[in-house]
């Protein structure tokens, strides 16, 4: 298949991006109206519209700036901010942040409109109004060099640096030569590759920060007593942090890394680029370096991800908020049991049933499919995971600041 033939239908936004869904997000700003925020989403009953929120009622910069670039994600088309009243973070800039996208935006406080019943009763107005301005939304064609993908492990096994992990990276190699994006993370999950990562840097500045970034992450780790491996990828096969490390590192692909991305910030060119979601040095040293699945996939769409890969030798059931989720498994044992969550079957390589050049085209196929509008399996569950947790991290590259 050649891919710079394959076009889709996509969603114009007023920064120039497309988007490959036109969603509607109710976001609520602090936990007190998580309630309201979902009993809206449940009456409305309609599979484009998604919660997402953050559960703090004081100030956190990297919370407010992952939700403000969630807002600004080409896959969104409108919001709906739910307040209680005297948290932090204040509806009415997010709605008119929106706005200012060129999308619908609407608010309201809960305390003002009068408690749950009144504020429910509202929301689904509001949303209703946000549904109609959607259809709006111009349609224009799409294609591979203009996708932006994230890739994340989760659950990996023995099998996912062989097969699972694999078939991405090859996949990502793909789309950078058609021009296209591709942003992997997990520098936690990076542990005794530093020099790899560094050959691969285009350039002093891009070595440069991703020295600095793997330091800052092994550091961190030390300090909280916390690295990215579980008891689950010992189960599995995996005996150590260095070996789940290659694993986790092959499925960026060969292609040169072109720099280091913050939480929430858009790539600067196309190609590949290493996501840090690391939190940065600070006096609280809240936030723990991995939370889970959901945080990293988060931070991955936050950088403008139309859709992501989530590897799994051992298997999951989880998709996202605001973007699809494609779920790969290097474990063909794996997808035969969770057949009705997993999306791709890459340990067929193993047994020989198929080459890495056709499993590749078999994702690259897949991909271009979900980019048009099918449905991944998470997405036919209704599986809208996320998760927003308190943390700090600079909007730079500690070191590499101009």
């Amino acid at each position: 298949m050649k891919l710079s033939d394959v076009t889709w239908d996509a969603y114009q936004r007023k920064d120039g991006r497309k988007g490959i869904r036109n969603k509607i997000l109710i976001i609520y700003t602090v936990e007190c109206s998580s309630y309201v925020a979902h009993e809206i989403a449940r009456k409305i009953e309609d599979s484009e519209v998604e919660v997402i929120g953050f559960g703090g009622c004081t100030d956190n910069e990297y919370a407010v700036r992952l939700l403000i670039s969630l807002i600004r994600h080409p896959n969104v088309g409108g919001i709906l901010a739910v307040g209680l009243g005297c948290e932090y973070l204040q509806p009415e800039r997010l709605a008119q942040i929106a706005i200012e996208e060129g999308k619908g935006g609407e608010w309201f406080y809960i305390q003002e409109m009068g408690g749950t019943g009144k504020s429910i009763l509202q929301g689904i107005h509001l949303v209703r109004k946000l549904k109609e301005s959607l259809t709006l939304v111009p349609k224009v064609t799409m294609g591979m060099d203009e996708l932006v993908i994230g890739a994340e492990c989760g659950g990996s096994d023995y099998t996912s640096g062989l097969a699972g992990n694999v078939v991405v990276g090859h996949f990502f190699d793909s789309l950078i030569e058609q021009g296209g994006t591709a942003i992997f993370e997990e520098i936690v999950e990076a542990v005794g590759l530093v020099d790899l990562l560094c050959q691969r840097a285009a350039n002093e500045k891009a070595e440069e920060e991703i020295r600095y970034t793997y330091e800052k992450a092994l550091d961190y780790c030390r300090s909280v007593k916390q690295y990215s491996v579980s008891p689950g990828n010992f189960a599995g096969g995996l005996s150590t942090i260095e070996e789940k490390s290659m694993g986790a590192i092959i499925k960026s692909g060969s292609k040169p890394i072109n720099g280091v991305l913050k939480v929430g910030s858009i790539p600067p060119q196309k190609g590949l680029w290493l996501l840090d979601s690391t939190p940065d040095p600070y006096w609280m040293q809240f936030g723990i370096t991995n939370p889970n699945d959901n945080e990293g996939l988060m931070d991955l769409i936050s950088c403008g991800c139309h859709l992501t890969f989530l590897v799994t030798g051992r298997g999951n059931v989880v998709g996202s908020a605001v973007a699809p989720v494609i779920k790969v498994t290097g474990n063909s044992h794996t997808y035969q049991r969770m057949e009705d969550d997993m999306d791709f079957d890459a340990g067929r390589v193993l047994s020989g049933l198929c080459t890495q050049e056709q499993l590749t085209e078999e994702l690259e196929t897949l991909v271009c499919k979900v980019a048009g509008g099918q449905l991944s399996k998470g997405e036919i569950w209704g599986h809208k995971e996320y998760f927003i947790p308190y943390k700090y991290q600079d909007k730079q590259v500690g070191r590499c600041r101009a």
